[in-house]
């Protein structure tokens, strides 16, 4: 018996950002850098890992929103274009470091190696389809894939029954979609709970959700194990919470093993740091500087600033992810028998939600790292077990306690505040009106089916409400970091939807404009706009 479970979770979603009316769009590069630093490169390694038989076992959540970029053509296009500019930079950077900048050759050859690695498995091995190596890993049991709001919609700020079960049902047909199953759990956006969710998540199917801590500490009663097991709410759903000690050894920039000097600097890059007429033919038209992905310093210090930062040294750096890997077992399994011992001989599971991104973006080394635990973890799995949420409720002999859980995010203190506050708070009321015009127009159309073009508005209507409600504009607004992007789209899609609405309540809707917004938003072709009827 191993002293306790250890479920790793990691939520891989993005903001629906894809504009086909401009040639190139700065936001869409958030898609291709996720795409070179973490999710090839995940499945590298998960797949390598399989294939040697060290059984890595963990879940994943596939934002329905981050699942619609990948399956699209123009934005697989787009990525291609991304990849081939990258690469044809880096091939241009070994001569450029090797002539006049040889403390970087090192840095340089890594990434020219690494974006050869790229394009072998975006072309040869995937042919495109990401979606599809997911789903592979899945099949052979290496990953349990969950779903996730349609939009990363914040279900306690949405306003109505109707609404929140759209986000739910839609989410889970776009998963059947993409993944020729029916999903067993959901990662709740930003973690976030409120009381009630889960009779919508039964309704839907769905077994288990992730939470944060709060969500079972404070819950009533008291948790008989903390965290460190999940619990059952009246209606049956189980809920996981994220355990507080791996989140900081792991997410830390100060105390965690990103801060480490001598791993990549993620805020210094080449897109600044070069010669403008050098970078021009790999920026967008007309120049303007943007990061790359290319960056040759390493952190050095929490206090040093970007001018003093040292140079990268890969092999070192990937030298300290195995060792933080080790570390990282090493304490899991510790953290396990102490745990153990203050419940009474409970086997503890330890629950480790991330964002994905975290993994290979924000943290370079990150995606190493993951390799390695897994590697110690084969090497430990008499001591510690891995498995999912599923297998974890699958195991003979569970008992859940049932709790009633207290409202709670993983955002700061464990609340809301983040997603409202003096920041973000104009968005509500008018998503919430846009929420009860959808649930009118729904029921309006339930008794007699609509003609084509009246589906067709309805249904367009639906996504932009859908895309309105993104938890992401909230939170970028909120962070001071895209306001400008994130309120123009959120505006887009409320000017949208009423447009839509009106029309469809005219019975004037021109097939024009219509078409030109479903071209522009063209996510979810199986939605099916009664989800937002009331029940």
């Amino acid at each position: 018996m191993p002293q306790g479970f250890f479920s790793l979770i990691l939520h891989a979603h993005l903001p629906f950002v894809r504009h086909a009316e401009h040639p190139e769009f700065l936001e869409e590069d958030w898609l291709y850098e996720a795409i070179t630093e973490v999710y090839l490169p995940l499945l590298k390694i998960l797949s390598a890992l399989d294939a040697e038989g060290a059984r890595p076992r963990l879940a994943l959540n596939l934002s329905p929103t981050l699942c619609e970029m990948l399956a699209d053509p123009l934005l697989q296009t787009r990525y291609t274009r991304h990849l081939e500019n990258l690469s044809a930079l880096a091939e241009k950077e070994i001569a450029r470091t090797r002539a006049a900048a040889r403390q970087f050759l090192p840095a340089a050859r890594m990434y020219r190696r690494t974006l050869r690695a790229a394009r072998r498995l975006w072309h040869e091995v995937y042919e495109r389809d990401i979606i599809r190596g997911f789903r592979a890993l899945q099949d052979s049991g290496v990953c349990e894939i969950m779903t996730c709001g349609a939009t990363h919609g914040f279900l306690p700020f949405i306003s109505t029954t109707e609404a929140r079960r759209a986000q739910i049902e839609i989410a889970v047909a776009n998963y059947q979609k993409h993944f020729a199953r029916r999903p067993r759990g959901i990662w709740l956006p930003e973690c976030a709970y409120a009381e009630g969710l889960e009779t919508l998540l039964a309704d839907a199917g769905l077994e288990y959700f992730i939470a944060d801590t709060h969500a079972i500490l404070y819950g009533e009663p008291r948790p008989r194990h903390g965290v460190y097991a999940p619990v059952k709410l009246a209606n049956g759903v189980a809920a996981f919470a994220r355990d507080l000690e791996t989140s900081q050894q792991v997410w830390s920039s100060l105390t965690g093993y990103p801060g480490d000097e001598n791993y990549r600097e993620f805020y210094r890059d080449i897109g600044w740091d070069a010669p403008l007429e050098y970078l021009l033919p790999h920026l967008h038209a007309g120049g303007p500087r943007r990061h790359l992905g290319l960056k040759y310093h390493r952190v050095t210090g929490a206090n040093v600033p970007l001018s003093g930062k040292q140079p990268y040294r890969p092999r070192r750096a990937l030298r300290r992810a195995a060792l933080h890997a080790a570390h990282f077992v090493d304490e899991r399994i510790k953290q396990a028998a102490r745990q153990r011992a203050a419940l009474g001989g409970h086997a503890p599971l330890i629950t480790s939600p991330y964002d994905a991104e975290l993994f290979g973006h924000w943290w370079f080394e990150g995606v190493h790292f993951l390799e390695h635990v897994f590697r110690e973890l084969a090497r430990r799995r008499d001591e510690i077990e891995t498995l999912s949420p599923a297998d974890y409720l699958a195991a003979p002999g569970v008992r859940l306690q049932t709790q009633r859980l207290s409202p709670s995010s993983w955002g700061e203190e464990g609340y809301y505040k983040v997603w409202l506050n003096d920041t973000n708070a104009w968005l509500y009321p008018q998503q919430h009106a846009a929420e009860a015009r959808m649930t009118a127009l729904a029921n309006r159309h339930r008794s007699a089916p609509p003609d084509a073009l009246t589906l067709r508005a309805l249904t367009q209507a639906a996504r932009e409400l859908l895309l309105a409600e993104s938890s992401d504009w909230a939170f970028q607004i909120a962070r001071a970091t895209t306001v400008e992007y994130a309120t123009r789209r959120f505006r887009s899609h409320i000017a949208r939807f009423h447009a839509l609405a009106s029309d469809i309540e005219r019975g004037e809707i021109d097939a024009a404009t219509l078409a030109e917004i479903e071209a522009r938003d063209n996510l979810f072709a199986e939605l099916d706009y009664s989800a937002y009827g009331s029940r």
